[in-house]
């Protein structure tokens, strides 16, 4: 099954553009709240760590506190649980904030994003290595 993404940026235009200036493979994870409630991060993922900061994932969100986009290190994605359910065309979706909930005529659920998982019909992955993986 594929898994549906609702990213907040350009994903193929960030990928390329830090692809091209670091000289790896970028590639798009998922959308997610990192540590704050309500500021989910596109997650990117790269095949070679940063060269200074030593980061394989990085995250890039809009603070509308301060009108402005920022990137984060985002590395801890990889000890993040996703409640994972199918939607009405048989595409996998999960909660990508805590009052992100998400409800489907299946009778298929999902709600919490990183903070919980609540819901009805979910299984659930974690991100590793990059990848959406079962637990």
């Amino acid at each position: 099954m594929t898994l549906k993404h609702e990213p907040i940026t350009e994903t193929e235009m960030v990928c390329r553009h830090y692809a091209e200036r670091d000289g790896c493979e970028i590639r798009y994870v998922c959308t997610s709240d990192l540590v704050a409630d309500n500021m989910p991060a596109d997650i990117f993922y790269r095949t070679d760590p940063h060269p200074e900061f030593g980061n394989r994932y990085f995250g890039i969100y809009y603070d509308a506190y301060r009108d402005a986009t920022y990137i984060c290190n985002a590395d801890i994605i990889e000890s993040k649980e996703f409640g994972v359910v199918e939607n009405d065309e048989g595409e996998l979706v999960y909660s990508q904030s805590r009052w992100d909930y998400k409800a489907f005529r299946n009778g298929n659920t999902i709600d919490g994003g990183r903070a919980y998982i609540r819901g009805c019909g979910y299984k659930v992955m974690k991100v590793v290595d990059g990848e959406f993986v079962d637990v």
